[in-house]
């Protein structure tokens, strides 16, 4: 007997499918402009910083401003280890000397709903910068 309103458990790639984490990412490198939008989620990112000046890294452009101060700062000629992160965007404080290499999913960013209110109910992950992430 059929249970009314049943709906389809459906596999696919997605945030919390653990399959699009445990293949080897795609790779993606690029010298750094102000911001970058991944084309895909990351797994994993890492950055490295050349030039003599630090750099503040935030997940979107909210988490670098004076109020909120939610990044965090490569030191000059400096890098972070690869660090296991989902990511759709980063955002810099400057323009010169930095890169990014990161390893892409197959999880296309439109999957993931970064418009979703601190305020409010979270229908998506929320990387708006404004509690805590930057």
């Amino acid at each position: 007997m059929a249970l009314k309103n049943q709906v389809p458990n459906v596999y696919s790639v997605g945030l919390h499918n653990v399959g699009s984490y445990q293949v080897s990412g795609m790779p993606f490198a690029v010298s750094a402009s102000m911001s970058i939008t991944f084309p895909y989620v990351t797994s994993w990112v890492k950055i490295v910083n050349e030039d003599a000046s630090a750099v503040n890294v935030a997940f979107s452009a909210n988490g670098l401003s004076a109020s909120n101060n939610n990044y965090f700062t490569v030191p000059p000629t400096g890098s972070t280890e690869p660090l296991s992160l989902k990511l759709t965007e980063l955002h810099f404080s400057k323009t010169t000397d930095v890169t990014v290499v990161a390893g892409l999913t197959n999880i296309p960013t439109q999957r993931i709903n970064n418009l979703s209110s601190s305020n409010g109910p979270i229908f998506g992950p929320n990387w708006s910068g404004s509690v805590g992430v930057g």
